[in-house]
């Protein structure tokens, strides 16, 4: 009976043993053949020759629009400060009071020799008339009348110099207030009352800004200016005056701002110490949103590429000598690595000018899966992926 049972146990194990065997026997092959015969699948861009707005971004700094720094013509003792520092003030405006005391007088004492002179006039003139007539009928002499038409002439001049001395008199009384020359913002005053001022002084007494608008003037290298040249004259890049006119900004934070600039200034000599040249546009700023010395970016038209070819920046890879590459999926679906040359970014995509034409199939995801010269499945970028026969053959059999 032992023997019996013993015979009956080592049957059970050795068929048990034997199943195991033969299913794992089956089910190699079949995992085998799924990774053999499995295509990696690819996402896919299809590029497009387009018409593309060609720019640049160029740093830069806001300048005022005019610029005025407010000095005085006589010196004196100021006595008022007529103005708010940081207020707007218009041309013609008084900022300064300076004590006129010394010039009301000085242009009191020209007033008197102008008249004076008037009055030493009128006497020689009479006498000049009545010489004349006596010298048409001989009554006198010739040297007489000459000498009483010298002394009308002197008489004249003597008034001309005493009436110019009294305008000057009067200009310098002037003076003494001390006027806007232009409108804008005036910033913080360099005086108060009680200080002693001089003519024509080095230091300014305020500056005033005129703000709305501004200039923002740019610097762009003379190497980029020539490659600007050469792709106009090669064809590459059309010119459009009616967009080159416009001037885009970004502000320091990066946000754009909402006025667009017109470019009015181009300099026509190159800075020896940069190896730029400067650019200038003019920005409406109704809000003074922009202020004199702020650094911007300016966005620049260049021209138009009429055959435009855009790749995104994910696709573009660089290999060890550091040259631009993607990856294509040419014929026969296999892979292609392709070199590539790159001039710029248009947003989110480099801008190719060599290497690929339209029609052709950019990788932008899967790469990993896919090797040079190994044959892929090609679907565009974005689609919803099919689920993979080996996935199918998993979840079957985990449902099993």
């Amino acid at each position: 009976m032992k023997s019996t049972q013993g015979r009956k146990r080592i049957a059970v194990v050795g068929a048990v043993l034997l199943g195991l065997l033969v299913t794992g026997c089956g089910r190699e092959p079949q995992k085998a053949g799924m990774s053999q015969g499995a295509t990696p699948e690819v996402s896919v861009l299809e590029v497009h020759a387009q018409r593309v707005p060609v720019s640049m971004e160029l740093s830069g700094r806001v300048t005022p629009h005019l610029l005025a720094e407010v000095r005085p013509q006589v010196g004196g003792i100021v006595q008022q400060r007529l103005f708010t520092e940081g207020s707007e003030v218009k041309a013609g405006q008084a900022l300064y009071q300076i004590d006129p005391a010394t010039y009301q007088a000085a242009y009191a004492s020209a007033e008197a020799a102008l008249a004076r002179a008037e009055a030493n006039l009128i006497p020689a003139r009479l006498k000049e008339e009545r010489f004349r007539e006596l010298a048409a009928i001989k009554a006198v002499s010739q040297q007489e009348y000459d000498d009483a038409h010298a002394l009308c002439k002197q008489a004249e001049a003597e008034v001309a110099a005493a009436r110019a001395a009294a305008q000057a008199a009067r200009i310098n009384l002037d003076y003494t207030r001390i006027s806007a020359p232009i409108s804008g913002r005036i910033g913080r005053s360099a005086v108060t009352p009680g200080a002693l001022v001089t003519a024509n002084q080095t230091q300014a007494l305020a500056t005033i800004q005129q703000l709305d608008p501004v200039y923002v003037d740019v610097s762009q290298s003379s190497a980029e200016l020539l490659r600007l040249k050469r792709d106009l004259a090669a064809g590459a890049l059309r010119e459009d005056a009616a967009s080159q006119a416009r001037v885009g900004l970004l502000l320091e934070d990066g946000t754009p701002y909402p006025l667009a600039g017109t470019m009015k200034f181009s300099e026509v000599s190159v800075e020896e110490a940069t190896g730029s040249v400067t650019l200038r546009a003019l920005f409406p700023n109704p809000e003074l949103l922009l202020l004199p010395g702020m650094f911007v970016r300016a966005v620049v038209q260049e021209g138009v590429s009429e055959q435009a070819i855009l790749v995104p920046q994910r696709g573009v890879s660089r290999n060890p000598k550091g040259e631009a590459m993607v990856m294509v999926v040419g014929a026969e679906e296999k892979v292609e690595p392709r070199l590539i040359k790159v001039s710029r970014t248009v947003g989110d995509k480099w801008l190719v000018s060599e290497g690929l034409k339209a029609g052709d199939r950019v990788i932008l995801e899967g790469i990993q899966k896919a090797r040079p010269g190994t044959r892929v499945k090609a679907v565009p970028f974005g689609a919803v992926p099919e689920p993979s026969p080996a996935g199918q053959g998993q979840s079957q059999a985990v449902q099993k």
